[in-house]
């Protein structure tokens, strides 16, 4: 099986979980009505965009993995025969939380979890209050359909995690999102984040020859001082988009993705025959001093 069809579901929030969940569910169901096989929600789905405060509340909304959720979402993968991909809040033990996506396979079967890398610390983004960088390493789960590869948002920017988990045999690169504009923005910047943000994903299938599915919210949040920008989209093993998002609508979409085109591109675009890994070892410094 080469080709196999991505379902995207793009949606708003509400501060109720179990409305959310309720939500994605749905979507879920029409995806797979529509032929989807993998079906990748967006970043901390079941809530509002948390992370815009410090709040010690906000630690009621995490969960065990795997967990209620993740035994409900297995149910529906099962029943609907599809693979997927849900980011949640993850509470690990008393005091030690990550921001985590699980990935359920087509038998229902929960084959593990990631543990988002790279946390952010950015007005209206306080991540590192909330969530302890993760300690499980980069992930590629073996579903029915492809070995997945997911990382989550802030891992977006770094070329090092695509690399790593492009490296380890993921054959899709998959990263449940949550970002936005501020509302005091202009224009012009707003525009020049999201090209520089949809860019820097691109670029990684470029790099590394596979697929990229990145799935964002849409919506007000954050007593309207904040609009996500949505802006899903899939690119190719090349970097040319195949699908790409309004920034206002809610979406649920299924794209195809060819997997045999990685090999093509990577015989006609060598970057990996031509890596001289004897020469990184720099990359393992924070910086280098000239002195």
């Amino acid at each position: 099986m080469t080709k196999v069809q991505i379902g995207l579901v793009q949606m708003s929030c509400s501060a109720d979980p179990k409305e959310n969940t309720e939500k994605a569910i749905r979507e879920i169901r029409v995806a797979a009505a529509k032929g989807a096989q993998i079906i990748c929600l967006q970043e901390l789905f079941r809530s509002l965009y948390f992370c815009d405060e410090e709040n010690y509340d906000n630690f009621k909304l995490a969960e065990a993995i795997p967990g209620a959720t993740t035994d409900n979402f297995g149910a529906l993968a099962k029943e609907l025969g599809v693979v997927i991909i849900a980011s949640l809040f993850e509470k690990r033990a008393e005091g030690l939380y990550h921001n985590t996506t699980a990935v359920l396979d087509a038998d229902g079967a929960y084959l593990g979890k990631y543990r988002k890398m790279h946390i952010p610390d950015d007005p209206a983004f306080y991540e590192k209050f909330y969530f302890t960088p993760g300690d499980l390493g980069y992930k590629v789960f073996n579903t029915k359909f492809g070995k997945l590869g997911v990382l989550i948002c802030w891992d977006q920017w770094y070329p090092e995690a695509a690399r790593i988990t492009s490296l380890m045999g993921a054959e899709i690169l998959f990263y449940p999102t949550a970002i936005g504009w501020a509302n005091s923005q202009d224009e012009a910047t707003n525009k020049e984040q999201y090209n520089a943000w949809q860019t820097i994903q691109r670029s990684h299938s470029v790099a590394n020859g596979v697929p990229v599915v990145s799935v964002n919210r849409v919506g007000f949040e954050q007593g309207g001082a904040m609009k996500f920008w949505g802006g899903s989209f899939v690119s190719n093993a090349f970097g040319s988009l195949l699908y790409l998002a309004d920034h206002e609508k809610e979406e649920t979409v299924v794209v195809e993705i060819d997997k045999a085109k990685s090999d093509q591109y990577r015989t006609h675009w060598p970057f990996l025959r031509d890596r001289r890994i004897e020469t990184y070892q720099p990359i393992t410094k924070r910086f280098i001093d000239e002195d």
